[in-house]
């Protein structure tokens, strides 16, 4: 948890809400009090033809969180899904997606991540003896 001003980000934290919901840790949570906003932001480095299917699913799998939360701490949730595929492929209108979120955010920064995380795997399974 990092907290300043009025803004706190939750990484890689379970959401506690008042009933249970299964879905309730995104990757990444901003909290800014000031705007009385929340974002969650989740993350996903599928294979090449999954990606629109990820975004969508993404998009569902939190819904009851953003209902919850706009209920418990009287904010705005949005769900941010950032989907790049294992080889960089990306789905369209993702740059609206990380407009949202604060910050210089380059796709291209995420599709070298994405690739680099990718050539490791391949490294590393490639060089088993």
């Amino acid at each position: 948890v990092t907290e300043r001003d009025n803004i706190t980000i939750l990484w890689d934290m379970p959401i506690q809400t008042d009933r249970e919901i299964k879905a309730n840790r995104p990757d990444i949570v901003i909290k800014d009090k000031q705007e009385k906003s929340c974002l969650l932001i989740d993350m996903s480095i599928p294979t090449e033809k999954n990606t629109s299917v990820k975004v969508t699913e993404k998009l569902s799998k939190y819904k009851d969180l953003e209902i919850e939360i706009e209920r418990m701490w009287g904010m705005k949730a949005t769900t941010i899904p950032v989907v790049i595929g294992a080889l960089g492929l990306i789905k369209k209108g993702l740059e609206k997606y990380t407009k949202q979120i604060p910050g210089n955010i380059k796709i291209s920064e995420l599709q070298k991540i994405a690739l680099l995380g990718t050539s490791r795997i391949l490294r590393k399974t490639l060089s088993i003896k």
